[in-house]
């Protein structure tokens, strides 16, 4: 029996199994600098980072590329990639120390990939609803509420497109 040696990537470059299927990512690489105009991330070295440095020397640069990055194409275009609900009576007992914690939680994943954003946060009758532009932050969202304030939380990886739907619910 032959082992399979298949090498996948992001890239079906040297016979590769794309294995990214995010509309909004580019497929070739992009001119850099990049910059993006709505959110300040700097795409060179072939790496989006949000470094207001890098961006406050390279936006007077006349050979900057001007762009909007994945992660506000995704907002702009009101496209999720993860779905966190919250419900129960026990969430509005402790709105606001939930919400802080989930703020926190969003500007750690900023700080290591600027493509991790929250899309939007609202209310849906009893619940929350949070729309997030990547599927790990969405999951990690609700490992670090169920760790902090236990209740029950499921966690689905379906549709087509891919979306990461996390439940989370604790009653009184």
């Amino acid at each position: 029996m032959k082992k399979d040696v298949r090498k996948y990537g992001i890239s079906n470059k040297r016979g590769r199994q794309q294995t990214s299927l995010d509309p909004f990512m580019p497929q070739e690489g992009l001119k850099e600098p990049s910059l993006c105009m709505t959110c300040k991330t700097v795409y060179q070295h072939k790496h989006w980072t949000l470094d207001p440095e890098a961006y406050r020397k390279l936006k007077t640069d006349p050979k900057a590329n001007w762009i909007n990055c994945p992660a506000c194409q995704k907002i702009a275009a009101g496209y999720p990639e993860g779905i966190v609900t919250l419900s129960g009576s026990y969430l509005w007992e402790h709105e606001e120390e939930i919400q802080r914690i989930l703020k926190n939680e969003e500007h750690k994943a900023l700080a290591k990939n600027p493509f991790e954003r929250v899309i939007r946060s609202l209310r849906d009758n009893d619940k929350l609803v949070i729309e997030t532009t990547e599927k790990k932050l969405a999951e990690h969202l609700g490992r670090v509420l169920h760790k902090s304030h236990q209740g029950i939380l499921n966690i689905s990886w379906s549709g087509d497109p891919d979306i990461c739907r996390v439940n989370w619910e604790r009653m009184l």
